[in-house]
């Protein structure tokens, strides 16, 4: 089998100059641990595209179009996303371990509500 068929299709959804971009580039990589896979990265500027592509603040995660970080409720958004690691702490990207439960299907570990 080989890469192509393993992996899932990434997109990132991104609102212009989205700060957390960077963040999520290395971490995608470092969850790939060494594999190369495309990743599309579309820029959403307005609220319609953000409700028609599904993104809940930048930058969304979609792995075959569905977002494996979505929480109960999220309404589409132009915002700054922040995700909540399995610690407690936040920041602009899901963790590197998240991104690879993701990644091999698995789903991110549980959190306590927001």
């Amino acid at each position: 089998m080989n890469q192509q068929e393993t992996t899932p299709r990434i997109t990132v959804l991104t609102v212009p100059d989205c700060p957390n971009a960077p963040l999520l580039r290395e971490r995608i990589a470092q969850a790939l641990e060494g594999r190369t896979a495309p990743v599309e990265w579309i820029e959403v500027t307005d609220a319609d595209a953000a409700t028609r592509q599904r993104m809940t603040g930048s930058p969304t995660v979609l792995l075959d179009g569905i977002d494996p970080f979505a929480h109960d409720g999220a309404e589409p958004s132009l915002s700054c996303r922040l995700y909540r690691h399995a610690d407690g702490t936040t920041d602009g990207a899901p963790a590197v371990a998240d991104l690879r439960r993701a990644l091999t299907g698995g789903r991110p570990e549980p959190t306590a509500k927001e």
